[in-house]
């Protein structure tokens, strides 16, 4: 053993002596000192000898390594003094006129990109910017929003409840409500943010995703200013080509209630894989309505006097039909070969 560390000094006086550049420099240290290294495999083995070997060989193997070590330090810094532009080196070797090299750069999460783009159309729409916690009780997430206790939605299958009363909220219409109960009409808000349902992952549904909820109230607001909110955002969301129609539905929340439709721009209306082919060509893309009088009892606005409509999307299903994305899961994989697609 003691051979072979005579052996690695010889051989490491050679490597250093040879190296005339950083790069054939750092190849040295890596050789000797690296954790693949001979050196680094007798220190590890240093638990296999008798004690007097250990002794010896350990001081030696340590010795070695921090002669290596010093001898790298005053070799990069030989090499850096060397090629510095206020030395001896030649001029030519330091184009100042050569632009910079590029750092690489992130970018934003696709969800983020589309998050910021909503918020800047309905920016331009008048709309304002109302944020709510995410840990929610039950009064502010179901009962001001019309679900009284029995409520299908209210099913522990479908919530996340972490005590009997309090719970993930599963819609940002909570911050509808906060809003609500301590401003006076008009209100004009979108309501962003993270958002929470105890559902079984697969392609088209996550237990965690973004929706976008908008509120506006008013005297005298009609659904025909609801239409005309939701004609605007998705014309310049999907492009001014869109059509978009509403359909009835029901949400405890709204009455009467819609679910709102824009023609298949993938196949123009004629059906295909993304639309499906009894849909008739039409891609559901939110849901809407005007405020029903119970919510506003609750906040305790004058359902006589005041009227409104409420709207709510699902960022994730926004980018995957405008951007042809099959699997809500690769949002939230953090595969680099997808988030650099955007």
């Amino acid at each position: 053993m003691t051979e072979r560390l005579d052996a690695l000094e010889a051989e490491a006086a050679r490597a250093f002596e040879s190296a005339k550049d950083p790069g054939s420099l750092e190849e040295v240290r890596v050789r000797l000192l690296g954790r693949k290294s001979e050196l680094t495999g007798i220190l590890r083995g240093l638990k296999d000898l008798s004690p007097e070997e250990r002794a010896v060989i350990g001081a030696r193997a340590n010795r070695l390594r921090e002669s290596w070590e010093s001898r790298y330090k005053e070799a990069l810094s030989g090499l850096a003094s060397s090629n510095d532009v206020s030395g001896s080196a030649p001029a030519a070797l330091h184009d100042v006129t050569l632009p910079g090299r590029a750092i690489p750069r992130g970018h934003e999460h696709i969800l983020s990109q589309v998050l910021r783009e909503v918020r800047e159309i309905f920016y331009g729409m008048g709309f304002s910017l109302a944020e709510g916690p995410q840990v929610e009780d039950d009064g502010h997430n179901f009962g001001a929003l019309n679900m009284p206790k029995g409520h299908p939605a209210r099913a522990a299958t479908d919530t996340f409840y972490l005590r009997p009363d309090i719970l993930l909220r599963t819609h940002t219409s909570s911050v509808q409500i906060r809003v609500m109960e301590k401003q006076e009409p008009p209100v004009r808000i979108i309501c962003p943010g993270r958002v929470y349902r105890n559902e079984a992952v697969d392609a088209t549904h996550h237990f965690e995703f973004h929706q976008v909820e908008g509120l506006y109230v008013d005297e005298n607001v009609t659904l025909g200013d609801l239409k005309g909110t939701l004609d605007r955002f998705l014309k310049s969301f999907f492009g001014p080509e869109t059509e978009m129609r509403f359909s009835p539905s029901y949400f405890p929340f709204v009455e009467p209630g819609a679910q709102v439709e824009i023609r298949c721009f993938f196949c123009g209306g004629k059906g295909c894989q993304v639309c499906g082919p009894l849909s008739g060509g039409w891609l559901e893309v939110l849901g809407a309505g005007m405020v029903h009088p119970n919510v506003f009892r609750a906040v305790k606005y004058d359902p006589e006097r005041w009227t409104g409509f409420a709207f709510g999307a699902g960022i994730e299903r926004l980018v995957m039909l405008r951007h042809g994305v099959p699997d809500i899961r690769l949002f939230y994989e953090n595969d680099v070969r997808f988030l650099h697609q955007f």
